[in-house]
């Protein structure tokens, strides 16, 4: 069968022309049906293109989110109801997009969520068509949650995990002006926050110590010293500075425990 032309001489739109066309299809033959949906496929091809070109590096060929995305756009051509009163664009965004996330979630999963979660995204895209056609607008969450019987928390879920089908690259770069990628942004352990806590036990245990064992601490802990050079700064012998903090390690180690 040939193809005839589907937009008109005339001045009218691709959503003006769909409108007219559904309303052809709906007093027309089996034979003359088939046509129009057709045409109203061919002419709203687009729409379908353009809603899968949203999901492209993804993990799916661009190719291949096309044709899921036309196979989307037929059913929405076929489960149309024009007697509803809302335009043909409002039903099929949704109808193509939830084909295109059933394929993702069949096929597309680089890490695959809770299998509850990957049953309540397959409600949702069976229902948000529906829901889209009813209301004139995208359905709410609690609006879905109502029409399917389940938790509102559920469905936020499902629809929070939408588009997670693959990881993101630690080397992708990142959203500021700098040319750091996504991994030099990632925070890690600081050990900043031990010695932090650290000194906050240790100071008033070191500020009851005398001159004389603040210094060997400080030589000793601080500053990295031998024990002959802290033996050299406060007058005794290398054995002795040994014996002086052993006793003063032992004693900031009890003290600490009976504070804690």
């Amino acid at each position: 069968m040939t193809a005839r032309p589907v937009l008109t001489e005339t001045s009218e739109s691709r959503s003006e022309t769909t409108m007219r066309l559904f309303g052809e299809r709906a007093t027309a033959t089996d034979a003359e049906r088939r046509q129009i949906d057709e045409d109203l496929v061919r002419l709203n091809m687009p729409l379908a293109r353009d809603l899968a070109r949203r999901f492209r590096g993804r993990g799916i060929a661009d190719d291949d989110l096309e044709q899921v995305a036309y196979v989307g756009l037929v059913k929405a051509v076929k489960g149309f109801a024009l007697d509803r009163g809302h335009e043909f664009v409002s039903f099929a965004v949704p109808t193509i997009r939830g084909e295109i996330r059933r394929h993702f979630r069949d096929l597309g999963w680089t890490i695959r969520p809770p299998r509850s979660i990957q049953e309540t995204q397959a409600k949702i895209a069976g229902c948000e068509s529906e829901l889209y056609q009813q209301l004139g607008r995208a359905p709410r969450p609690s609006e879905i949650a109502a029409h399917l019987g389940m938790d509102v928390e559920q469905i936020i879920d499902a629809l929070g995990a939408n588009g997670c089908f693959a990881p993101a690259s630690l080397d992708a770069p990142g959203f500021g002006e700098d040319d750091d990628t996504v991994g030099q942004r990632l925070g890690g352990e600081d050990a900043g926050f031990d010695l932090a806590e650290a000194r906050a036990m240790l100071a008033p245990l070191l500020a009851r110590l005398s001159r004389r064992e603040r210094l060997i601490v400080e030589m000793r802990f601080f500053r990295g010293c031998t024990q002959a050079e802290i033996g050299k700064e406060i007058g005794v012998s290398q054995m002795h500075v040994s014996r002086l903090i052993t006793r003063l390690v032992a004693r900031l180690r009890e003290e600490i425990t009976v504070a804690a």
